[in-house]
């Protein structure tokens, strides 16, 4: 977002944008409008609003559960899937979540603690990931790292 509309890195939104993409590797995951989602029926207007619904209930529990461990939610990535049972069709969260499709970043310092570590060769993956999860306290110390895998 800051990339496409010039606004500096970081910068503050006054309210959760939430923005659509197509998951087509072919065609570099283009951005679309509810109007593209509704007119291909890729989705109903009401399956938007639960999405919406969705992602914004996703976005207060990351965001309270990343700031009381040091870590700023700068923005993330979601996809959605449907599932049938019979006839019925509901809309499902079908993705993991995780540094890989977060932006995080240490509250006092602004450091990376994702993916951007590795598009931008600012450091050690691994590392951030662990901080991240030692902060969460899912992971009590650094794994250790053996000729290509962790351990």
């Amino acid at each position: 977002l800051s990339t496409r509309l010039g606004l500096p890195e970081g910068q503050a939104l006054p309210r959760s944008i939430i923005e659509f993409f197509l998951k087509d590797d072919k065609l570099h995951d283009p951005m679309v409008t509810e109007e593209h989602i509704t007119a291909f029926n890729w989705a109903s207007t009401q399956e938007i609003d639960d999405i919406m619904a969705l992602t914004l209930r996703v976005n207060d529990f990351l965001t309270g559960m990343f700031g009381a461990v040091g870590i700023t939610l700068v923005d993330f990535k979601i996809e959605f899937g449907r599932i049938w049972e019979n006839d019925f069709g509901r809309v499902i969260l079908a993705d993991e979540i995780s540094p890989d499709s977060c932006r995080l970043w240490d509250s006092v310092t602004n450091e990376k603690l994702d993916k951007d570590r590795f598009r931008r060769d600012l450091g050690d993956v691994i590392e951030s990931y662990t901080e991240v999860a030692r902060r969460l306290g899912i992971m009590k110390e650094m794994p250790t790292v053996i000729q290509g895998g962790l351990h």
